[in-house]
């Protein structure tokens, strides 16, 4: 068997409308006929695309090996790239980069069919992007945004009642759980109905998040949601499916859950796991 690295080749690339966007493409070193896929990975907040403790240099390998193109890039004033011109808001900017990446791949290497992958922000940056793109057909959705549901507050004041800390603080009022309330409260209040005002941080509460899945689920975009035990954004893997019910239906969501990962699946063990659960699932689709 030949070892991974004679199975796929890399090259950098500079993408984006004006070649501003530092990217590492790698590619199958035998390419096949199929219609296969390709994989964007999107940066995860401010962590360049080599990502938390090189995963998507992993990550990105190994895909290509079994016969996908990858890209993984720096959005404009990250890593390597360099900053854009464009006066649009930076989640707009973010949105129309990709675009422009998933262009480039699609010109040169005559790809039809894509799969997002992001962690965090870079989940919900796929989610996004995915509402008008139909040429992306899978979604990547590693602790993604959602909004907080009543077995969320159950699940986030079970998990501290054993601790008589909070019981103190939330007599004397300094409570997380009632901060955190207040919190929601505020943002749902102020939820933007115009996306050109979202920003990661009134992301949650969003009618337009929410119709970003629900538009993903009619045209039957493929979604690997995982979870790990460690998250402000959900307290229970099926929160999204409660938040967003219309995921659940057709089959084409998984589930997967990692209740001994961190959020950056630091453990080599969860990391293991979840390159074969991504990998697993690319190839169903």
């Amino acid at each position: 068997m030949a070892e991974l690295g004679e199975r796929f080749k890399e090259q950098v690339a500079l993408l984006g409308k004006d070649g501003s966007l530092v990217s590492i493409i790698a590619r199958p070193a035998a390419l096949r006929g199929d219609d296969r896929p390709a994989i964007v990975i999107l940066n995860t907040g401010i962590i360049h695309r080599v990502g938390h403790h090189r995963m998507y240099v992993t990550l990105s390998r190994e895909l290509a090996a079994a016969g996908h193109t990858v890209v993984r890039f720096d959005f404009s004033g990250i890593g390597d790239s360099g900053p854009v011109s464009d006066r649009m808001p930076p989640l707009a900017s973010c949105l129309e980069q990709i675009k422009s990446v998933v262009d480039s791949l699609a010109q040169t290497y005559r790809v039809t069919r894509f799969v997002l992958i992001g962690l965090c922000s870079g989940a919900d940056h796929a989610i996004l992007y995915a509402d008008d793109d139909e040429r992306v057909v899978g979604l990547v959705l590693m602790d993604p945004t959602l909004p907080p549901t009543l077995r969320y507050y159950f699940h986030y004041v079970l998990q501290r009642l054993p601790h008589a800390r909070n019981w103190l603080n939330f007599v004397t009022g300094r409570s997380g759980l009632l901060k955190m309330l207040a919190g929601h409260l505020t943002q749902r209040l102020r939820a933007p109905l115009n996306s050109s005002e979202l920003a990661p941080q009134n992301l949650q509460f969003s009618p337009h998040l929410a119709r970003c899945y629900r538009v993903a689920a009619r045209r039957r975009v493929n979604m690997l949601a995982v979870f790990t035990r460690v998250s402000a954004r959900h307290t229970y893997p099926q929160q999204i499916l409660d938040a967003f019910p219309e995921t659940g239906g057709g089959g084409r969501l998984r589930l997967e859950y990692f209740p001994e990962s961190d959020h950056h699946f630091s453990p080599p063990q969860a990391r293991a796991r979840l390159f074969r659960a991504i990998a697993d699932w690319v190839e169903s689709i």
